[in-house]
């Protein structure tokens, strides 16, 4: 009866392993569920951990199983081998499990949708790159783990050590670039120069900081396209952060107006605007002429918002908002041309237009462009005058005119 069982006594005593594991994960895990109850976010978390840690723990009992089952077979080595190896992997997998629940928890009890969310998204940062760093330690050291099982490589470890000085140069001056990156990642992610979800303008782009890795930023904009730039960009290029300590913002609207603009009348049009809506925060509110030089003034609105987001679409309120007040109540403020009566020396009225900044007036190349009656080529005297109808023609009332009042000079 031995003789009988002693072959299917190692895969008796596997099977048994592998139960025993499964029913110490699961006792594990209950247990540190009730000793964590007060916090319902580690029951979703703790998902993550449940196969590497049922697996390392069944691969830990076969291999004890094997050993003392069949210790002595020829078979046992290879085999063995095979289980350390898949062990060094599967708490290697345990391993980042872990992180990931601790970032996971330390992120779930530090929200960001809240109004002061500036510290919760200083902490989010460090986490998660402080993860992406631990998870890179830990498959660098079980990679190493696992080569170290292998005796041809340990037997080439004092060749490798030896020549380790040269190597790391090399690789110095090959991943130079990389490695500047990566250490300006780190730098970002604990000096607080920029955190996630705040709002920048880079190569003037305005958008929100989406993710921070050891290598690179990646930047949402305004539009939902995605900027990515090295990390070493916000270490060595000026940028905006605006919210570096507060989302608070205030911004402009800016108008270009007749100088019979109903300044008073827009302010309290400007109050009715601003408490009628919750996008302004009730800080800053004020209209103020703020230039008046050629034929307009213009006049500057200052208000502000909780954040960007609220101030953009503000803004952009109140511009319709006075627009349509100014086109519906006082058309006389929009902008307008003004032309300025002038008398010739022959007496005759000529309307000019007067030069206004911005308002379309004529330039140089205008002016060159001008009635050829209003030049002096034709005029001064009656032959002069003559020569100009082989250009324009009979029947000319201006020229008809200049011809009258040469005739009685002369």
């Amino acid at each position: 009866m031995l003789d009988v069982l002693n072959p299917a006594l190692p895969f008796i005593a596997m099977a048994l392993a592998v139960v025993a594991g499964l029913a110490l994960s699961w006792l594990l895990r209950k247990t540190v569920l009730r000793l964590n109850r007060k916090r319902p976010e580690l029951q979703a978390t703790s998902r993550v951990a449940r196969q590497p840690l049922r697996l390392a723990l069944c691969l830990v009992g076969v291999r004890a199983a094997l050993a003392l089952t069949a210790g002595g077979e020829s078979w046992h080595a290879g085999v063995d081998h095979l289980l350390l190896l898949a062990m060094i992997g599967a708490l290697a997998w345990l391993a980042i499990a872990v992180l990931l629940i601790v970032e996971a928890v330390v992120l779930t009890r530090h929200s960001v949708d809240v109004a002061d969310n500036r510290r919760a998204r200083r902490l989010r940062t460090q986490m998660i790159l402080a993860r992406r760093i631990a998870v890179a330690l830990v498959v660098v050291l079980a990679v190493g783990t696992a080569m170290l099982t292998f005796p041809a490589i340990q037997a080439l470890g004092a060749g490798l050590l030896a020549s380790a000085g040269v190597i790391s140069i090399v690789a110095g001056l090959a991943a130079q670039t990389s490695l500047v990156n990566v250490f300006a990642g780190m730098q970002l992610a604990f000096t607080d120069a920029i955190r996630v979800d705040d709002v920048v303008v880079v190569l003037k782009e305005w958008g929100r900081i989406e993710e921070i890795t050891l290598t690179y930023v990646v930047v949402h904009l305004w539009d939902d396209r995605r900027l990515i730039l090295p990390s070493t960009y916000f270490t060595t290029t000026p940028f905006e952060n605006w919210t570096r300590r507060q989302s608070e913002v205030m911004g402009t609207v800016e108008f270009d107006l007749d100088w019979r603009a109903p300044v008073e009348d827009m302010r309290a049009e400007l109050r009715r605007a601003l408490a009628g809506t919750e996008l302004w925060d009730e800080r800053v509110g004020v209209l103020q002429i703020t230039d008046a030089t050629g034929g307009f003034v213009r006049v500057r609105i200052l208000v502000s918002a909780a954040d960007s987001a609220a101030l953009f679409d503000l803004r952009c309120l109140v511009r319709e908002t006075m627009v349509t007040f100014l086109q519906q109540n006082h058309p006389q403020a929009l902008p307008h041309q003004r032309w300025a009566q002038a008398a010739d020396d022959g007496g005759t009225a000529t309307r000019r237009k007067a030069p206004l900044r911005g308002m379309g007036s004529p330039g140089p190349a205008a002016a060159s462009l001008a009635d050829p009656h209003e030049s002096q080529l034709f005029t001064g005297s009656i032959e002069a005058v003559e020569r100009s109808r082989a250009f324009t023609g009979p029947g000319d009332e201006v020229f008809e005119e200049r011809d009258r009042n040469l005739a009685s000079r002369n």
